[in-house]
Formats: structure tokens, sequence, C-alpha cells
């Protein structure tokens, strides 16, 4: 098979059977303080994660839509932080910072998934804040157990499929030159620049997807805390307007950092950025957010806390029996 590139004929398939990950070989000085790092995030992400998880499950008071969407948050937040911190200790632990070709590949896809879900997510965790402040009354009809699994699985599949459709096209580029990124995991954007064939495809499938899951998302969620902050305003008593606000503050922060830095990597034009400064905010969304928010949800939030705290004194009498 063909394929003319730059007035070269390429006549091989993929030549390359690895990836040299530089952001992890920089790390090379100070291997076992950057393991003791990583190591503390995963374990703080899981476990923090694990027990919102834990605590709304375990929780009658906690049965809710609000807490139903986090609860899906927390485990793609799990899930975010699997695919990439493993793979990084072990590399450092082994003094190794290359990944296989096909391990690559496996990574970008699943990161995608991760990506594009949190995106329709925080939406429609933007609906369900939009729903129970601006029509109160209907709140229960409109969010529904049933319309709660729909929405939870739309964005998993709407995430899915566009995984699906990105690592797919990127999957059928030729990649014969260089074989290094400046970065922890393999991203779309980093795997293009090494690719010899015509990209105009993945760009294409790349340029709808940040539209749709980056711009349209955000959109919507600005949109529904447009009206939400409206009605807010209108509400008479201010411990009212204040109690009924603080239900929103988490999520308004968390759609704050995951996007912030969303639009750095993918909205600014490349030229703008180096693949360094995309590689340190793409942590942002896929290492630290993870980590920050349990702490951001249960900050404040009584019954998160008080759930939490029944798990860890269900935990000790246990222990002590």
């Amino acid at each position: 098979m063909e394929e003319t590139v730059n007035s070269v004929t390429i006549t091989n398939l993929t030549t390359i059977t690895e990836v040299i990950l530089l952001s992890i070989a920089s790390f090379s000085n100070c291997r076992s303080v950057m393991f003791t790092v990583f190591l503390m995030m995963f374990l703080l992400t899981i476990l923090g994660n694990s027990l919102i998880i834990s605590a709304i499950r375990m929780s009658i008071q906690l049965h809710t839509p609000m807490y139903f969407f986090l609860s899906n948050l927390a485990f793609l937040d799990i899930c975010y932080t699997s695919i990439t911190i493993p793979n990084i200790l072990s590399a450092i632990l082994n003094n190794r910072n290359t990944i296989s070709f096909t391990g690559c590949f496996v990574q970008l896809g699943l990161f995608t998934v991760c990506a594009s879900t949190e995106c329709i997510l925080l939406a429609v965790m933007a609906y369900d804040r939009y729903v129970a402040i601006c029509r109160p009354l209907r709140y229960r009809a409109i969010i529904s157990g049933k319309m709660c699994l729909y929405l939870a699985f739309f964005a998993w599949f709407s995430g899915s499929l566009n995984s699906a459709f990105n690592t797919t096209a990127a999957s059928d580029l030729y990649f014969c030159g260089p074989n290094s990124i400046e970065s922890m995991w393999c991203e779309t954007q980093p795997i293009i620049h090494l690719a010899c064939s015509n990209t105009f495809i993945i760009d294409v499938l790349n340029s709808i997807g940040g539209t749709v899951f980056g711009v349209g998302c955000l959109i919507f969620i600005l949109t529904s805390y447009v009206f939400i902050l409206v009605a807010i305003f209108r509400i008479p008593s201010k411990t009212s307007r204040q109690k009924t606000f603080s239900t929103c503050t988490s999520h308004m922060t968390i759609v704050a950092l995951y996007f912030g830095a969303l639009s750095f990597m993918y909205v600014l034009p490349h030229k703008t950025s180096s693949q360094k400064i995309d590689s340190i905010i793409s942590m942002m969304y896929a290492i630290f957010t993870p980590m920050l928010n349990p702490i951001i949800y249960s900050l404040r939030n009584q019954q998160i806390i008080g759930a939490m705290k029944n798990i860890l004194l269900l935990f000790q009498k246990k222990g002590f029996d």
C-alpha cells in the first residue's frame, strides 16, 4: 500500500514499535522523589473517590440524582488515574521511559473515553442543578431514576463513541519517523504530530470532538448557570440564596479547573504553546483534578462528611471486632 506525503512515496506501514515519553525521561535525576509523589497522588485519588462512592451508596440520604452523577464522576476519576499513573510508576521504577506502540494506542483510546465522558457528565450535572433550582416543582418528574440512568449511559456511550472514531482514525496513520513525545502518557494531539501520512481525517474528527465535547458542553454549562444565577437572585431570603448557591459551588469549581485546562490544551492555537506546557496542562485535568474532586465536593458538604465519618466508624468497629 502506497501513499504520497510531501512528494515522498511511503511504501511501508508503521515501522516504530514503541513510543518514547520524554517527560518521564526528565525524572532520571530524581526518580525516588517523583515515584513517591506520583504514588501518593495515585493513592489519594483512589482512596478519596472510593470514599465518595462508598458514602453515596451506604447513605440513603445521598440517594439523589445529584449524588448519583457525583458517584459516576468519582468512578470516572478513578479510571482516569488508573490509565495514566500506574504506567508512570512502572516507568520510573524500571528506569524505562517507553511504552509499546500497541499499549500507547490502548492508553490513548481509554484516555479519550474518560476525557469525552467527563465533558458530558459535567454538562449533565449542570442540567441537574438547573432543573433543581429553576424547576423545583417538576424536579422529581424530570430527573427521575430512569432519566438518571439514561443520562449516565449517554455520557459514557458518547465518550466511548468519540474515542472509537478518533482512535480508529489515528491507528490508520503511518508512523515511520520520530517516536518521541513530550508527555507522560499517550494523547491524540502529541501522537498525531508523529504521523508521516496525511492527518486530515483525524484533524477533522478532533475538531468535531473538540467542538461538541469541549466548546458545546462548556456553552451548555455556562448557559445553565446564567439561568441558575438569575433564579437565585430572585430568591428573597439571603440565607436561602446562600444555601441554594452552595449546592453549585463545588461543581462550578470543577468545571473551571477542568475546562480551563482543556481550553489551554485544545482551543488555543498550537503555535502559542509548546509540548512541554501542554504536558503540564494535561496533568491538571488528568491527575490533579481527579485528586482534588473528592476534597472539593466534601468541603463544606456536611452530608458527604457525615457519610464518610460513618464509613470510617464502621471500619473501626470491624477492626476492633
